[in-house]
Order: C-alpha cells, then sequence, then structure tokens
C-alpha cells in the first residue's frame, strides 16, 4: 500500500548543516574546517564553557593557522547586547569565520553577529512578527559549531531566539541563511554538564522531536528524524542524566538531539515553544526547564487532534504499546512525559533555576503571556488550535501543578 505523503504533491527543501563530525575527538577537527573558510575566528562562549572547553579549541584553531578573537560574555539566553557586542568585536578585529562553543545560547549568538555581518538593520528587524519567515536577505559568514549540549539542536537549525529585556520577552529569527556550515558533535565534551543542564537540555531535545512530529507542517522526512530521536532520548537520557561519565550515553544522546534539531527545522514547533518563551522570559527559566514543565500539559490538551502521532510517542516512552488502542495510547503519551521530567527530577531545580512569583503575580502577566505566545506564531503549527482563553487556562494549570511551591509535581 503507498502511503499519501506532501512529497507526492509539492517540493521542500531539507535543511541541514552542510557538515557534520559526529564522535569522540569530533572537535580535534575544528581547526581543519576554520581554516578552509577564514584566516581570522571570532570564538563566541560563556565564561563557563570557555573555562572548560575554550584552550581545546583555540589551540586546535591555531595549530590550523586560524588567529582567534575570544568572546566570552555569551548569556544563557542571548540578548541584543550580547549579540550587538560580539559583533563590535567581528568588525573591530576584521574576523572572517565564526566558531560558537557551547549550546544554543553561543550558536544564537554567533548566528546573530552573523546576520549583522551581511545583512543591513539592527538584529530586532530581523524577527519572525516583523520580517516574517525566512526574513534574513543575505547568508551569514561561514559558521562552525562545536556542541557541548545534548539538547538544543541549534547547530542543526534555521532558527535564532534572543531575549529582548527591554520588555522582557524573546523575539524569533527563521532562516536558511543562518544554518551552520559545520556542526562539530563531540560527546566527550558533554561530560561537563552538570546533572541539571543534562535535564533541561535532553527535555529540550524531546519537546522538539515531539513537536516537530506533530506538528501541521510534518511530513516523511522529518517524521524520520523525530521518531529516531525519541527513540534515543527515552532510552539515553535517563542513564546520561544518572552517569555523565557514560559516554555511550552522551553519544547516542548528541545523535538524538542533532535529529530533534533536523525534525523541527524542516517541519516546525508548536504549542510549547510558544508558550514557553514568554514563560522563560518573565520567570527567567532556562528554556529546556520551562519546555519540560509545559510539554505534559499541552501533549494531554492536544492528544485528541493527532491521535495517531501521540500514540505512537506513547509506545516509544514504553507507556503504551500495541495493545492499546490508538486514542487510548495517544492519552497515556502525557504520562509518559510525566514520568520521564520527574525521572530526572526536573521541578526540583526550580529552587535554583529561576524566579517563581505568588500566584497572584503570576496571573497580572498571563494575558501578556498569552499575547505573547499568539504572537510568537508557535500555536498555529499545533495540531489543536488553541484559543486565547485555553492558553491562559494552560498557563494556570501550568503554575497550579508545577511552579507554586506546594503544587503536585513539586512536592
Amino acid at each position: 500500500m503507498t502511503r499519501n505523503t506532501i512529497l507526492a504533491n509539492e517540493a521542500r527543501t531539507v535543511v541541514s548543516p552542510g557538515r557534520v563530525v559526529l564522535g569522540a575527538d569530533a572537535v580535534s577537527h575544528t581547526g581543519d574546517h576554520a581554516a578552509l573558510h577564514g584566516d581570522t575566528a571570532l570564538v563566541l562562549a560563556t565564561e563557563q564553557i570557555a573555562e572548560f572547553h575554550g584552550d581545546t579549541v583555540l589551540d586546535v584553531l591555531e595549530d590550523a593557522g586560524v588567529e582567534t578573537v575570544l568572546y566570552t560574555d555569551v548569556r544563557p539566553d542571548p540578548t541584543v547586547e550580547n549579540i550587538e557586542a560580539a559583533y563590535d568585536l567581528w568588525e573591530e578585529h576584521d574576523c572572517d569565520v565564526i566558531v560558537t562553543l557551547g549550546g544554543g545560547s553561543s550558536i544564537d549568538t554567533g548566528k546573530g553577529v552573523g546576520i549583522l555581518a551581511t545583512n543591513d538593520g539592527s538584529i530586532r528587524d530581523f524577527a519572525v512578527d516583523r520580517a516574517g519567515y525566512e526574513g534574513v536577505p543575505n547568508p551569514t559568514p561561514p559558521l562552525i559549531a562545536v556542541n557541548t549540549t545534548a539538547g538544543t539542536g541549534s547547530e542543526a537549525t534555521r532558527s535564532v531566539v534572543v531575549s529582548d529585556e527591554s520588555t522582557s520577552t524573546k523575539f524569533l529569527i527563521v532562516s536558511q541563511n543562518v544554518v551552520p556550515d559545520v556542526a562539530i558533535e563531540d560527546p566527550k565534551l558533554t561530560v561537563s554538564l552538570p546533572k541539571s543542564h543534562t535535564a533541561f537540555t535532553g527535555i529540550d531535545a524531546l519537546t522538539h522531536a515531539i513537536e516537530a512530529y506533530v506538528s501541521v507542517n510534518a511530513y516523511s522526512v522529518p517524521d524520520g528524524y523525530a521518531e529516531s530521536a525519541m527513540e534515543r532520548i527515552a532510552r539515553s537520557l535517563p542513564v546520561a542524566w544518572a552517569n555523565g561519565e557514560n559516554l555511550d550515553a552522551r553519544a547516542d544522546m548528541m545523535v538524538g538531539q542533532l535529529q530533534a534539531g533536523q525534525a523541527f527545522t524542516n517541519s516546525s514547533v508548536a504549542l510549547v515553544h510558544g508558550l514557553a518563551r514568554p514563560l522563560g522570559a518573565q520567570l527567567h527559566i532556562p528554556h529546556g526547564l520551562a519546555n519540560g514543565l509545559i510539554l505534559p500539559y499541552v501533549v494531554e490538551f492536544s492528544a485528541m487532534a493527532a491521535p495517531e502521532k501521540y500514540a505512537a510517542v506513547a509506545r516509544i516512552l514504553g507507556v503504551a504499546d500495541e495493545n492499546h488502542g490508538t486514542r487510548e495510547a495517544a492519552d497515556l503519551a502525557a504520562q509518559g512525559i510525566l514520568q520521564l521530567c520527574e525521572d530526572l527530577e526536573l521541578t526540583r531545580y526550580l529552587d535554583d533555576f529561576g524566579a517563581v512569583p505568588s500566584r497572584e503575580e503570576y496571573l497580572d502577566v498571563v494575558g501578556e503571556m498569552t499575547q505573547d505566545a499568539i504572537d510568537s506564531g508557535s500555536p498555529d503549527n499545533n495540531p489543536r488550535k488553541p484559543t486565547a482563553d485555553e492558553i491562559e487556562n494552560l498557563y494556570v494549570t501550568i503554575y497550579d501543578d508545577a511552579l507554586a511551591p506546594d503544587s503536585p509535581r513539586r512536592s
């Protein structure tokens, strides 16, 4: 039987990094690839990541004859000011290749520098709400992403997320012209991740895979990436969290998060990300943690609209099998996600990451967060289309069930 597919009716461009170097000691190839593209590299990292891995990357670049300029003020949620300051350094030293070291924050900062280097305007001008999708006219300079996390998938995507501190919001840029030229995926670099960030980035990757899989823009190619990503994450994230030195689990997660990134950049994210960006901006919660707090409720809300897909998610997560009917299995998907989050002790990290307000203070910004979520466009990609009232109700449920100090998931 021939399966109907969107590719029988229209063409799609499959987006991916130009090259992927994957496996133990992949970082040693960074200099060779940089030398193919330029003579002076702007290297971008957080201060902490630079302390862990900066010398390694700088040495391999310099051994390849590439001069380096180091910027270590990348923020965990990169800001407009971050990108502008890094771009000033790019201009000052006449750099010609960008090397990012870290996870999504460093990569997004590098993409932002690249946008400013080849396009006229401020970084805010290229956001989806102003320029639309594919709103970056010119390709960025060569960009090499050395990944140190197993979650964001940003080294494979056409997305940039930037925090605007002047408005306490985040904005999204989407363009094929920002996809990195080379992705360096070395699982040894993820061993330094603490348990908290192993959990955050791993749940982030799972969210990418699930949202891409159920999106109204899904089709066979990203579906394949998403299914494989979910399988890898389900089996290896708990192992990597429990024992960060298990390189087999770290390598499996590295591949899984890459496939999840390839899935959502070729399909889309949906309602979870629409809710997570405003929540993270208001409560200063890491993006992956925000996704993990929201994901079960959106899956429960959406399961009726794509039961076959959510049933497959439940089976991959091990909470349903072929003996369950499609709708019954679909309704179990949220339970599987909650169990995984509980295994990782996800809500425990709220004490150290984020600032949870009182319920009254939270309710005061629910309307604003709802409008920001709608304006992002991501909820439009969800299989079940939410109304504004339904988004507000989801935000309230998330507070009462997962954020409040005495909520069921925290207690």
